[in-house]
């Protein structure tokens, strides 16, 4: 056997090798590009109130769907409907109240799913102060956040024709608890659970939840612009059911989501706990299954709509209500 045999026999399988490197790498490319770029910005921080997202992505869920998403960090300072109206994402959450402003003003957002259908916002007292009741609010101090957190509290404030003093506060419950106010607007699954870690026991404190006094206003939607809609039904309706996949998912496997949910929120440097999540995990179930019908998970209700939009237009936050089905792509 001569050398240049020896070389022709050596190069075969190194030949081959290349090859077969060659059309694994093209098909990934392949794979890839076929996939639909889109973006999701949550409209706060990475914490377990947006688990069903993180575990969409890292279960693949979105590339089943079609969809190469990226996960954008939401937080202070990106606003979810001017970004997604800019281009700069596709998709973002929001409060259906927020949701309706936008429309009714002239922003051509969609809801392609209602996410949270019982609303978690309340009110928290101290017993000690002497409220028991909502009628006990009357003359008290009482902190509420600005902006769409401002409404629900209003609302029940005229319902029940009571006056208290309003104090701004923004988000923190120190003011609470070190008695500058004798009651705070708080959601279920975040600031509720911080008081209860405070030190307070839940007997110390009296709750009234917005849902309770007939002002249930459903929260966390997923929304797009309707050009987006209307470009591409079909890819939008895959990221919707990929993220209800993702809720369902995570409610199943409480553990595997929590780890997941601290590896976005340690990224982001929150500061939060495992504690603290598993609790607002828990809250969202409650929130989002609140039916008790998986059937129902996602669909925004005409009913829910009406009710919001009806306070809106009371307190002239809103001249008209959008058309339900102009407002809602979903499913019915």
């Amino acid at each position: 056997m001569n050398l240049h045999q020896v070389e022709r026999i050596l190069c075969k399988p190194l030949i081959v090798l290349i090859c077969l490197v060659f059309f694994l790498t093209c098909d990934g490319i392949g794979t890839e590009t076929s996939l639909k770029q889109v973006s999701l910005l949550p409209q706060w921080i990475p914490q377990a109130q947006f688990a069903g997202y993180m575990v969409a992505v890292e279960k693949g869920f979105y590339r089943d769907a079609g969809l190469n998403l990226t996960l954008v960090e939401g937080g202070p300072g990106k606003p979810p409907f001017d970004l997604v109206a800019s281009g700069n994402v596709t998709f973002c959450t929001e409060w259906l109240s927020n949701g309706i402003k936008k429309r009714s003003a002239g922003l051509q957002v969609v809801n392609l799913a209602q996410v949270i259908q019982k609303s978690s916002m309340m009110l928290v007292a101290k017993k000690k102060s002497g409220i028991n009741s909502l009628k006990d609010l009357e003359g008290k101090k009482v902190g509420l956040w600005v902006d769409h957190f401002f409404l629900q509290p209003m609302v029940l404030f005229r319902k029940n024709n009571l006056k208290v003093d309003v104090i701004l506060n923004y988000s923190s419950v120190g003011l609470f608890l070190k008695g500058g106010v004798d009651a705070m607007s708080a959601m279920w699954y975040n600031e509720y659970h911080t008081i209860l870690n405070s030190g307070l026991n839940k007997d110390e404190l009296t709750a009234i939840f917005c849902s309770e006094e007939g002002l249930n206003f459903p929260e966390d939607g997923l929304y797009c612009m309707e050009q987006t809609f209307r470009d591409d039904p079909e890819m939008c309706r895959a990221f919707a059911a990929a993220s209800l996949r993702g809720w369902l998912y995570a409610f199943e496997h409480e553990q595997e989501t929590l780890e997941i949910v601290m590896k976005y929120a340690q990224a982001a440097h929150t500061g939060t706990n495992k504690a603290h999540q598993r609790w607002m995990l828990a809250r969202m179930k409650d929130l989002i299954l609140s039916s008790g019908d998986t059937e129902r998970v996602g669909k925004l209700r005409p009913a829910d709509y009406e009710l919001v939009g009806g306070v809106l237009k009371e307190f002239r936050l809103i001249d008209n209500l959008p058309n339900f089905d102009d407002f809602y792509r979903g499913q019915k």
